[in-house]
């Protein structure tokens, strides 16, 4: 099977080392050989450099992608992006896809999965989400969540790839629904994020030993999955990026504009996103989420670069 990636920034070049290495090892589970055929982004550096890591092609034209790939995985930034490479004029991913898959990985509105999977359906394609609630590391060793949604047969189709790429590979239901499931899940680490961000810097404030604060969250009702992955970077103000403080902003975005659009008022997810989208405005959108201490530690507001 013939897989090409577009998108392939930290999340796609690494999903596309694993197969290349599963396969290469003969360690694929169902007995299936992958080749990665064609890689593609907008940074074409990029897209070069993995290309020759690989030894597969580094297409200019998406349309290039579709021609050398059965299965095509995307993973790109926004809406925006999404849109565009589905049908930008001239060249995109859906001239002459009869018969291919592609496999929809980012974190975009529902609304933009299901306007892809009917242009994909008009040119004799097939979508399916495979949304991922995981980051560089997991991308790597295949240990990703992996939620999808779409129609049963790409989903069946899919698998024996998505088994390669998670540890857990679950199916949510028609078009839109792992969209607005990871919306939700990043809101909430979102949430948690700034939460703990709060509580660490009040802790400092009073003087308190962080080390010992964090030992005692990690075993009460303070504990959270982001006081395993962030509690230490924010005391030691070590934010080398696994998820960006810009795609916190964006994702928590997603999940209240769904609310907005169901007349809830989400207080929590709002302010959140108004320090994330504050991160960017301060020029710190590139940091991992984890930098949001930055702005709650009361030493920290210079956000000198010699620490940060």
């Amino acid at each position: 099977m013939n897989i090409g990636f577009v998108g392939v920034g930290r999340m796609g070049a690494n999903m596309a080392r694993r197969l290349k290495d599963r396969s290469a090892e003969g360690r694929i589970r169902r007995g299936e050989q992958f080749h990665i055929t064609a890689v593609y982004d907008t940074n074409r550096a990029a897209a070069t450099a993995l290309a020759a890591e690989l030894g597969c092609a580094a297409s200019q034209d998406l349309s290039e992608v579709t021609a050398e790939s059965d299965v095509i995985f995307t993973v790109v930034t926004d809406d925006a992006a999404m849109r565009e490479i589905f049908s930008r004029s001239g060249d995109n991913l859906l001239v002459n896809a009869r018969g291919k898959l592609f496999i929809n990985c980012a974190t975009i509105s529902p609304q933009v999965h299901l306007d892809v999977e009917k242009l994909a359906e008009k040119a004799g394609a097939q979508t399916l989400e495979a949304c991922m609630a995981s980051s560089i590391t997991q991308a790597r060793e295949g240990s990703l969540y992996l939620m999808c949604s779409g129609s049963e047969n790409a989903f069946r189709k899919a698998e024996p790839i998505l088994e390669e790429l998670g540890s857990v590979v679950r199916f949510i239901g028609k078009a839109g629904e792992a969209a607005k499931v990871k919306a939700l899940v990043n809101m909430v680490m979102n949430i948690n994020t700034a939460g703990l961000a709060e509580g660490l810097a009040l802790g400092a404030a009073l003087g308190l030993d962080l080390e010992v604060l964090r030992k005692v969250f990690s075993q009460t009702g303070a504990a959270s999955r982001v006081l395993e992955t962030d509690g230490e970077d924010m005391q030691n103000r070590e934010h080398t990026c696994f998820f960006s403080a810009a795609h916190a902003a964006k994702d928590s975005g997603i999940a209240l504009a769904l609310a907005r659009r169901l007349g809830l008022d989400l207080p929590l997810a709002r302010a959140t996103k108004e320090q994330y989208d504050r991160m960017v405005a301060e020029g710190l959108g590139e940091l991992d989420k984890s930098g949001i201490a930055e702005l709650t530690f009361k030493d920290r507001h210079k956000h000198s670069g010699d620490h940060v």
